[in-house]
């Protein structure tokens, strides 16, 4: 079986501190789905992620162009929404098959709008409304992603 955790997300604020803690645990080959409703906050969480890594510029939501491309030293960060494409043919069309690779990480909005042309996650992330908050449930699907929530369970524990 593998893991699941649930955090509560008070706040913009926590959401991003979240995102800032899984960029430590982040490694080159990763994949990861983020799920939510419209203005959940998966934008968000990918901006603290980015902010983890070293990324301190503007950080856009690839609503429009499907994918927004960050450089982070030796590593390509992919930011990936699909809530715009209408046939998962869409997705292959568009050549972005050869950005999930072993040398970048890909963090993808909208998933399912890609049907079976992407490749499984490591990692998924659901977002969800909570009261006043928000409640983010993070679940390993690969050995990789398992490796990832137990370096991540070590960090907030300390």
């Amino acid at each position: 079986m593998r893991s699941s955790y649930v955090v509560q997300l008070d706040d913009e604020a926590a959401t991003l501190f979240l995102g800032e803690q899984l960029a430590a645990i982040l490694r080159p080959g990763l994949t990861v789905f983020l799920y939510g409703d419209l203005g959940a906050g998966k934008t968000t969480l990918a901006r603290g992620i980015l902010k983890g890594l070293g990324h301190y510029d503007k950080v856009r939501s690839p609503t429009y162009n499907l994918v927004e491309i960050y450089k982070l030293s030796e590593l390509y960060l992919y930011h990936f929404d699909f809530y715009r494409l209408n046939d998962p043919l869409e997705w292959e069309e568009a050549g972005f098959r050869e950005y999930f690779n072993q040398n970048s990480i890909c963090l993808v909005e909208w998933p399912e709008k890609a049907g079976e042309f992407l490749h499984a996650a490591d990692l998924k992330i659901w977002i969800s409304y909570s009261g006043t908050g928000r409640i983010a449930e993070l679940k390993a699907e690969t050995e990789a992603g398992e490796q990832c929530l137990s370096r991540w369970q070590k960090q907030v524990s300390e």
